[in-house]
């Protein structure tokens, strides 16, 4: 995709047109934008139908200040996204440091999920994604689980302790990876392409730990679900991607 355009043009009162699919943070920062070259502050904004642009409308007595100006727009997730169409174009970190090339799954339905090891939601999440594990590994079913210590800094150990609290207390026996940032500048590239994939209406942002990504056979993500949806509900969604009874 290409760098998405915007302008601001001169009329009694200034727009900043911004395509509708730049992420919360992008707007705002195109805002900030718009405000460092008018000195105003922004009046209102305007949340025109679905597939039209946001428009961002400034004082009318503001608008002699304007000259037509262009300039770009990317958000994190489009760059992450341009050059990359499925999981399996992604190379990851084990949690010993090797890389790990995720096309080797292709093939098999995943879920994909940041975990944590101190977290409210921890037992109950390691312990029913073992369970639906043990259930489907055999019928082309993965996890892959990313730990991560953004939320609460409840993830603070090593990654030899996170396997080995996840292995020994849960029996976990799918793949832990090196622990990674999903949010944020550092974000992995891989989150940056799962949150492209399948955002919020309010940012793409990873709310807390044990958000969880359905990806299909194709490696491409069908479905996002809130840390506190637990892994069974989603087992008749699992099913149906993996054409089981």
């Amino acid at each position: 995709m290409n760098a998405l355009k915007s302008s601001l043009f001169c009329s009694s009162s200034t727009r900043l047109l911004v395509k509708r699919n730049l992420n919360i943070p992008t707007i705002s920062a195109s805002l900030l934008l718009a405000k460092h070259l008018t000195s105003v502050s922004e009046k209102t904004l305007l949340i025109s139908p679905p597939n039209k642009p946001l428009s961002f409308v400034f004082p009318a007595n503001q608008s002699a200040v304007f000259k037509s100006v262009s300039f770009s727009l990317r958000s994190d997730h489009t760059m992450a996204s341009q050059s990359k169409t499925s999981v399996h174009d992604f190379t990851v970190k084990d949690a010993k440091g090797n890389d790990m090339d995720l096309s080797i799954y292709k093939g098999k339905v995943l879920v994909i999920v940041n975990v944590a090891s101190q977290c409210g939601l921890t037992n109950s999440n390691y312990t029913e994604l073992s369970q639906l594990y043990q259930k489907y590994k055999d019928q082309g079913f993965e996890i892959l689980a990313f730990p991560c210590n953004q939320f609460g800094a409840q993830e603070p150990g090593s990654n030899e302790q996170i396997v080995e609290f996840a292995c020994t207390r849960f029996k976990a026996e799918y793949p832990i990876f090196d622990k990674v940032d999903v949010n944020g500048d550092k974000a992995a590239p891989i989150y940056k392409f799962l949150k492209s994939s399948k955002g919020g209406l309010f940012g793409d942002s990873i709310k807390w730990n044990f958000s969880k990504f359905l990806v299909d056979k194709e490696g491409k993500v069908v479905e996002r679900y809130a840390p506190t949806t637990s892994p069974l509900s989603i087992e008749k969604d699992i099913k149906k991607l993996l054409e089981v009874a």
